[in-house]
C-alpha cells in the first residue's frame, strides 16, 4: 500500500465549523481513517482528518497560491511620497 499523504495529526486549538458531506465522502473518510490506523497505528476520529486534508489541498493548489500572492502583495504607490 502506498504511503498516505496525511501523517501524524498535531494537537492544535480547533475552530468549530459544521458541514454536510455526501454519504460517499463520509464513507471514504472513515476508510481513510482506518487505513491511517493500519499504516501507523494512530487511531483517529475521521472528522479530525478534514482539516489536514483541506490544508494539504490548499497548500498544493497552484491557482490558490497565485491568487493568495496577488491578494497579499503591497499596492503600488502606497507609502511613497
Amino acid at each position: 500500500m502506498p504511503k498516505l499523504r496525511i501523517g501524524e495529526l498535531l494537537d492544535d486549538k480547533p475552530v468549530k465549523i459544521t458541514a454536510e458531506l455526501p454519504a460517499s465522502v463520509h464513507r471514504d473518510l472513515i476508510a481513510y481513517a482506518e487505513a491511517l490506523a493500519r499504516e501507523n497505528g494512530q487511531r483517529v476520529d475521521p472528522g479530525k482528518l478534514v482539516a489536514p486534508m483541506l490544508a494539504r489541498f490548499m497548500a498544493t493548489d497552484r491557482g490558490f497560491a497565485k491568487a493568495r500572492r496577488t491578494n497579499h502583495s503591497p499596492r503600488a504607490g502606497v507609502g511613497e511620497g
